[in-house]
C-alpha cells in the first residue's frame, strides 16, 4: 500500500518543480552546469528524477535561479529532504526495478499489456517462482524467493480495501499458453487470473492469435497514472540490462491511443473469462496432447 511519503514520486515532484525554475530563468540545463561545475546529465537527471538530490542541491539551484521566497526554497528543501527517505521495497536490498516500484506504489491507475506472461500484479505465488526461476537462471534460490517476495508485496496495492489499484491488462494469448512450471500449476494461474478479473477494479482481456498483427506487436508497456494531476502519465518499458520511462506528454499519447485499438482489438471481459477457462481445462486433463488443440 502506498505510504504517506513515497521517495520516487517526491524526486520527480522536486525534479519538476527544479525545471520549472529553470526554464521560468530562460536557462538550459547546460548553462546551469557551467554556473555548478557540474555535468550537464546530472542536471538532467535531477529534473527527470532519476537521481537522488541532497538539499544542498537544491540550495545551489535556487542559487541559480534566484529564487527570493523562503518559503518556495524551504517547501523544496523538504522535498529533497522526504525523497531521501526509503520506500518499503528497499527493505529487500538492490532491487533492479525500484524506480518502477516506487511509481507503481504511488499510482492511482495502470494499464498494461503483456505478450508473454502474466501481468506480475495478477500471478500465484507458485507462477511467480516458476516464472523468475526460469528467466534468471544463474540467479540463487534466495534472490528468486527475494524477487517473489517484492512481487506478491506489490500485489497489496491490488488488494487494498480503501485505496486499490485501477489495474487494466491486455494480456496475449501466448501468456496463457506458455506454460510456466507444470499444468497444474498454470490451472491454478488461469482460475486465479479469472477470479480477480471480477473485482471491480481489475479488467482483465485476452488478446487472441486469430487477431494477428496488432500495435502491440513491438512488446510489453505499462501506462501508469497518478492521483495528483501534477504528476504527468508516465509509460514503462522493461529492459534486460536498463529500463525505459517516457514522460514527455507526446509519446504518453503514442501509446495510450495504441493501448485503445488493443482493447478495442482483445476480446471483451466476458469472453475473456471464457476463453481463459476453457485453457485452464485443457491444463486440468490428462492427456498433454489435447492441449495442443
Amino acid at each position: 500500500m502506498a505510504s504517506n511519503v513515497n521517495p520516487t514520486v517526491r524526486r520527480r515532484r522536486l525534479g519538476q518543480e527544479l525545471r520549472r525554475l529553470r526554464e521560468m530563468k530562460g536557462m538550459t540545463a547546460e548553462e546551469v552546469a557551467e554556473r555548478l561545475l557540474v555535468s550537464q546529465s546530472k542536471i538532467s537527471r535531477l529534473e527527470n528524477g532519476r537521481r537522488s538530490i541532497s538539499q544542498r542541491d537544491v540550495r545551489d539551484l535556487c542559487g541559480v535561479y534566484e529564487v527570493e521566497d523562503h518559503r518556495i526554497v524551504d517547501s523544496l528543501m523538504q522535498m529533497a529532504k522526504d525523497s531521501r527517505q526509503q520506500g518499503w521495497w528497499h527493505a529487500f536490498g538492490d532491487i533492479p526495478y525500484s524506480v518502477y516500484i516506487g511509481l507503481e506504489t504511488d499510482a492511482a491507475s495502470l494499464r498494461v499489456y503483456e505478450p508473454q506472461v502474466v501481468p506480475g500484479l495478477l500471478q500465484t505465488r507458485s507462477y511467480a517462482e516458476a516464472l523468475i526461476a526460469g528467466a534468471l537462471p544463474e540467479s540463487g534460490q534466495a534472490d528468486v524467493e527475494k524477487r517473489v517476495s517484492v512481487r506478491l508485496r506489490r500485489q497489496e496495492r491490488v488488494k487494498d480495501a480503501e485505496h486499490p489499484l485501477r489495474l487494466w491488462a491486455v494480456v496475449d494469448e501466448a501468456a496463457l499458453r506458455r506454460r510456466v512450471g507444470d499444468r497444474h500449476l498454470m490451472r491454478e494461474q488461469l482460475e486465479h487470473l479469472v477470479g480477480l478479473s471480477h473485482q471491480p477494479h481489475v479488467t482483465v482481456q485476452v488478446l487472441p492469435f486469430e487477431m494477428g498483427a496488432h500495435p502491440g506487436i513491438n512488446g510489453q508497456y505499462a501506462i501508469l497514472e497518478f492521483p495528483d494531476a501534477s504528476d504527468s502519465s508516465v509509460v514503462y518499458i522493461e529492459g534486460v540490462t536498463s529500463d525505459l520511462y517516457l514522460e514527455k506528454a507526446n509519446d504518453v499519447q503514442k501509446y495510450s491511443v495504441m493501448y485503445e485499438h488493443l482493447r478495442a482489438q482483445a476480446l471483451n471481459v466476458d469472453q475473456t473469462r471464457q476463453f481463459i477457462a476453457k485453457i485452464a481445462k485443457q491444463y486440468a486433463q490428462e492427456s498433454p496432447d489435447e492441449f495442443a488443440e
